[in-house]
């Protein structure tokens, strides 16, 4: 296939949209004491604000690469990006939380259509020489945001720009989706899609039935005295999951393209990480109750909140580069040392935030973020590498797709289950021994992941490596 001229040029137009991304997962965690003041989110509304945007993602990204296999990446990108931004001019002109949090559903699910396109476009335009220059651009979009989003917005809010408070942290992503849909369609090149995929929208229809079945009674049971109705609607989960492996099972006979293959399930590597993987991304949601303990609790405005947040790059950059260098080497045992340290980490944070009391400031948190997002670095780009490690390349299409929606899920159930314990603790014990207990389930789902990593295969054979999976749900622990 003929190189295109400007395939450079359409390359920062696809990592802008991968950095948007990283930026709007991370930005509305400073903002939401904002929000909750002046548009009155309660408890819950604020759980959903911040987890609605992942929980979108997470459901369309398992199928948005297909879809770009259908239709072609750049039709998708453009439809993507398009629905992403007019979602973001809704969450910034709305008028209630009902609205903003569905309005950050809807954004979410633009960057499901939109991100997947990118690692699509990378292998399908870049030659073997070129492409560890572009994956390495691709890959430099991952830090930056992580650092970009809670800076950008506690920045945006408390500058209050125009008069517009926290809606700038979503009307800003008004002229980066227009330059965005300009780039894309002035540099990328249109290439057919093949329309003998099949989508599998029963089994996309039964996973989304699942997902509601988890995270809106655990949100809103607490709010409403856990009625009859949370506890049934929660307890169909389970037969729902069964219903979806049958389902996935007859695609399969029938020849069709399941979401989630089951032969591909059967493959130790893949199966064992994705458990882990969905614990320690739970594990990341307690953050979401730091930056409220931060400015509900203490009073920090929402740039002291980011800055406490933004040392945690370094530790991702320096467990990332670790992982790369020593997890193949070592398999199992380097997964398990880097949960441990996880663990650990947050134990550290609790202990700071229990002994400081009401005088907390950032510098005493320096250590412990930093020692935190060193042990998440670590253990994300392992677990993306062991998961893909005995994947074979025809599989590596759905396992990425699959290993990125786990990670999106348990972000989602982290602020979910987290953000449910903290709002319970409150009335009775106050916001630091809240958060302290908060942290203490944090941790205990840790110690699980830790116990869990017993069952990832002991090493990773060279012979088996695919390529890696799409990293969109990287994060800072802001």
């Amino acid at each position: 296939m003929e190189k295109h001229p400007l395939r450079w040029w359409a390359l920062v137009v696809c990592v802008l949209a991968v950095l948007v991304d990283m930026i709007d997962n991370q930005i509305v965690a400073v903002a939401l004491p904002t929000i909750h003041h002046h548009l009155g989110a309660g408890e819950a509304a604020m759980q959903w604000i911040s987890a609605g945007y992942a929980l979108g993602f997470a459901l369309t990204l398992i199928i948005g690469g297909r879809l770009g296999d259908r239709y072609g990446a750049k039709k998708l990108f453009l439809a993507g990006m398009t629905v992403f931004t007019l979602a973001s001019l809704s969450a910034g002109l709305a008028p209630e939380p009902g609205l903003l949090i569905a309005s950050r559903v809807v954004q979410g699910i633009g960057s499901g259509l939109m991100v997947p396109q990118v690692l699509s476009f990378i292998h399908t335009e870049f030659d073997e020489a070129e492409r560890p220059k572009a994956m390495g651009l691709y890959a430099g979009a991952f830090p930056l945001g992580g650092l970009a989003g809670p800076l950008l917005g506690g920045v945006l809010t408390e500058s209050d720009l125009f008069g517009s408070g926290w809606r700038a942290i979503f009307l800003v992503n008004i002229p980066i989706g227009i330059a965005g849909l300009i780039g894309a369609l002035a540099t990328m090149p249109t290439r057919p899609g093949s329309l003998r995929h099949r989508l599998d929208l029963g089994g996309l229809a039964m996973l989304t039935a699942i997902g509601f079945a988890v995270f809106y009674p655990l949100v809103q049971g607490r709010e409403t005295g856990w009625p009859l109705w949370s506890i049934l609607l929660m307890a169909a989960a389970a037969p729902l999951a069964g219903l979806f492996a049958a389902h996935q099972r007859r695609q399969e006979r029938q020849g069709g393209e399941p979401l989630v293959p089951p032969a591909m399930m059967r493959v130790r590597s893949l199966w064992s990480s994705l458990t882990v993987m969905l614990c320690t991304q739970m594990a990341i949601g307690v953050f979401f109750m730091l930056t409220l303990y931060l400015q509900l609790g203490l009073g920090f405005s929402p740039v002291q909140a980011a800055l406490a947040f933004a040392p945690g790059v370094i530790g991702i950059v320096v467990g990332n580069a670790l992982a790369m260098n020593l997890a193949a080497k070592t398999g199992r045992a380097f997964l398990t040392v880097m949960t441990a340290v996880l663990a650990t980490s947050l134990a550290s944070i609790a202990l700071v935030i229990h002994a400081a009391g009401d005088d907390l400031n950032v510098w005493e948190m320096l250590g412990p973020i930093i020692f935190f997002s060193f042990g998440i670095g670590g253990v994300l780009n392992a677990l993306f590498s062991t998961a893909m490690g005995q994947i074979l390349p025809q599989q590596a299409g759905a396992a990425s797709g699959l290993v990125n929606t786990t990670a999106q899920l348990g972000q989602a159930m982290g602020i979910a289950l987290f953000g449910t314990v903290f709002f319970s603790l409150l009335p009775d014990h106050g916001y630091q021994s809240a958060t302290v207990r908060t942290f203490m389930v944090s941790i205990g789902v840790t110690l699980l992941a830790l116990a869990l990593t017993a069952a990832l295969p002991r090493q990773q054979r060279a012979e088996d490596k695919a390529p890696a999976p799409d990293r969109g749900t990287s994060s800072a622990p802001a």
